[in-house]
């Protein structure tokens, strides 16, 4: 269930080849994606250690690193300062978001090639439903190896694939031999238990870290334990809602379809200061720009917002969240960013900042969007000004779209 080294793919169960059935769920996992692409167009770079994310004298994560990283206890999530203490020889890279947006688009294209069934679940992994792809190749190891041999030719990079009856065991396949590799699940109940058992428990969907250390105290490690358990215990652990769903995937099923679209429900970005900001002014003034970033988004979804939120976290760690809701929906940066001010200068905060963060829930389209009453004094209420404003934020829009998200910055705003 680790990594593994080879220079070609192989179909396996546990450590044995097997006689695969039509099966008809793919999970394509790009391997260590960031870093690879990093590798891919810095060659010199090629066998070291490499950490994509902050550097290790600053604060921050890291994204992702390579496998060579990996094997000095370094992951996704860690902070970089800790990364830097276990391997201080690696090589430390800032993210490149456009260039990995750039391969995933390339990725994405050659899986449309085997299917229009695709539900992406980042930039760099995808659940394909090849059932319709299956008279055409015959069978989806076929379409697997072929798919891996694509990706490998056009990018350069690797992707391992989960082949199995339904997402879930996809997903779990996929990551049992990594890098480049294909993993076949078989489709009869008793052999995908047995396929199953050895996994940690925390593998599972639904299982994080906390209810992993709850599982661990009760001496529940591996999904083999939990598959013993009748409902009743089950229940005990996870409710009466969990258990049903926990019954049902430690024996491999799990009926969701492959979701080719699905509606975004809210829009945020945050930022982290490289040391707790105390200058209040530039938090406000990032704030503004976070709510700028969100309204792009929230356009060029071509929603409407219904509610607003901000999100401070301070040198503790601690963390506040206020939030908002507008009379009518709306999308104006304008708008936004008057929203986003208020709430944090209702604060009234003392203390120097660690993160801030600016989000947007309660989507709409514009035909579901509940018309306000016309104002009869439109110019004195301030109303007058939305076509004004609308217009400007095409405007800018545009010259973002053209000439990157820093062509156009807005002024300090000025407090009413």
């Amino acid at each position: 269930m680790g990594e593994r080294s080879t220079d070609q793919d192989e179909c396996v169960y546990g450590n044995r080849e097997v006689n695969v059935p039509l099966l008809t769920i793919l999970h394509v996992d790009m391997d260590a994606f960031y870093a690879a692409i990093e590798v891919l167009d810095h060659p010199e770079w090629r066998g070291l250690p490499l950490v994509v994310g902050s550097p290790p004298d600053q604060r921050g994560v890291v994204s992702t690193c390579s496998y060579e990283a990996r094997r000095y206890g370094i992951h996704s999530a860690m902070p970089s300062r800790t990364a830097g203490k276990l391997c201080p020889q690696a090589v430390f890279v800032s993210p490149r978001m456009e260039r990995y947006a750039e391969i995933s688009a390339q990725i994405m294209t050659i899986l449309e090639e085997f299917t229009p069934l695709i539900e992406p679940l980042s930039l760099d992994e995808a659940f394909l439903d090849v059932s319709g792809a299956l008279r055409t190749w015959g069978d989806a190891v076929t379409i697997a190896r072929e798919l891996k041999g694509r990706i490998k030719t056009r990018t350069g990079l690797t992707a391992s694939v989960g082949i199995a009856p339904n997402k879930f065991l996809a997903k779990m396949a996929s990551d049992m031999n990594k890098p480049d590799g294909l993993t076949v699940v078989p489709v009869t109940e008793p052999e995908i238990m047995a396929f199953l058992a050895p996994f940690p428990a925390t593998k599972m969907w639904g299982i994080g870290k906390v209810t992993g250390a709850r599982l661990a105290k009760e001496g529940i490690r591996v999904i083999g334990q939990l598959q013993v358990l009748d409902l009743g215990a089950l229940e005990r652990l996870f409710g009466k809602a969990g258990a049903v769903d926990i019954a049902d995937l430690v024996r491999g099923r799990d009926s969701r379809p492959v979701i080719t679209h699905w509606e975004e429900k809210s829009i945020s970005n945050e930022h982290t200061f490289a040391h707790d900001e105390s200058d209040l002014e530039r938090v406000r003034q990032r704030l503004l720009e976070l709510a700028e970033e969100v309204g792009g988004r929230l356009r060029k979804s071509g929603k409407l917002a219904r509610t607003a939120q901000i999100k401070l976290r301070f040198g503790d760690f601690s963390t506040i969240t206020r939030q908002t809701s507008f009379p009518a929906a709306l999308n104006s940066d304008r708008e936004l960013i008057a929203c986003a001010l208020a709430l944090f200068e209702r604060e009234r905060v003392k203390r120097a900042i660690r993160l801030v963060g600016f989000g947007v829930s309660n989507l709409v389209a514009p035909d579901q969007a509940v018309p306000v009453q016309p104002e009869l004094f439109v110019e004195s209420s301030g109303r007058g000004q939305d076509g004004r404003n609308k217009k400007i934020d095409q405007a800018v829009d545009a010259l973002r779209h053209s000439f990157g998200s820093h062509a156009i910055k807005r002024g300090k705003w000025a407090k009413d």
